[in-house]
């Protein structure tokens, strides 16, 4: 049986499977912890018949299903398809400590990563962090995130930071970590990153949050207030139907639309973008 342990945005996990895992997990390398802390939450991975259960909601993107349910016992379940079919089901004990993934033969890989994505989000909602959807640009000691639905430019986006403001670097492509402190707020990157191989163990003070929209020009606003808060919300990943684990998000959210300046920006894909979005969220120092 082997073991990994790994350390995303300070939280700790571990991975016991008795499969031969080692190839699948190449993005968490960067991310392996050899320390004594203990684990936030522990995913035992292996091959089987997962638990009947009551389906209770469905996301359906891109042709990736998430189900979600629970057994009789009620335990959380998580049934991943792809194109159609079933890549293994996560099944998370009591507040979300211990867990197991049921694989089959088919994409595990992707079935992996999305069982910790989902597992990550829900252990660590309860500690002040939450796991977005959203690009990340590291320019001059500050982290900009750039949120927004499928489809809308995120990575495009940042891809024009990276060409025409000097620079800039690419922290995580799609799902950076955001932590919420007494003194200042953090955005990490993580093993998950979208189609971009970006899986770097860095950090910043979050400088700036941009929900981006298409439109036949570039104007950009600030947001406040409630405004902030629900340009935030579709981003971030979360179980909203149990209490507990909405209460700790909307209090990262709350803190975030508080603290962190949010901007709205109407957008094309140019040079022109970049640079307004720029010139109005960029931190200057006093």
């Amino acid at each position: 049986m082997a073991c990994y342990s790994y350390k995303v945005a300070g939280h700790v996990f571990t991975l016991e499977s008795g499969l031969e895992i080692a190839p699948l997990l190449d993005n968490y390398a960067p991310f392996a912890y050899a320390g004594d802390e203990s684990a936030l939450f522990s995913l035992k991975i292996e091959k089987g018949d997962s638990p009947a259960f009551t389906e209770e909601t469905r996301q359906d993107e891109e042709g990736q299903q998430i189900i979600c349910g629970h057994t009789q016992g009620n335990d959380a379940v998580f049934e991943f398809r792809l194109q159609n079919r079933i890549c293994g089901t996560l099944v998370c004990e009591g507040e979300y400590r211990r867990g197991t993934l049921y694989l089959t033969e088919f994409a595990q890989k992707f079935s992996i990563n999305n069982s910790l994505m989902v597992f990550y989000a829900l252990a660590t909602a309860r500690h002040k962090t939450a796991l977005f959807h959203s690009a990340v640009i590291k320019h001059e000691g500050y982290g900009y995130m750039f949120l927004g639905k499928s489809g809308t430019g995120k990575s495009t986006h940042a891809r024009l930071w990276l060409e025409n403001i000097e620079g800039s670097v690419l922290l995580n492509d799609d799902n950076p970590v955001v932590r919420v402190f007494d003194n200042e707020i953090r955005v990490f990157g993580s093993p998950w990153s979208g189609k971009t191989p970006c899986y770097k163990n860095d950090s910043c003070a979050l400088g700036g949050i941009v929900l981006l929209s298409q439109a036949p020009y570039n104007k950009i606003e600030r947001l406040r207030g409630i405004e902030a808060y629900a340009a935030l919300v579709p981003s971030i990943s979360g179980k909203r139907w149990d209490k507990q684990i909405a209460d700790g998000l909307h209090e990262t959210e709350n803190a975030l639309a508080m603290r962190v300046p949010t901007w709205y920006l109407e957008c094309l894909p140019d040079a022109d973008a970049a640079n307004t979005s720029y010139n109005a969220i960029r931190v200057q120092e006093a």
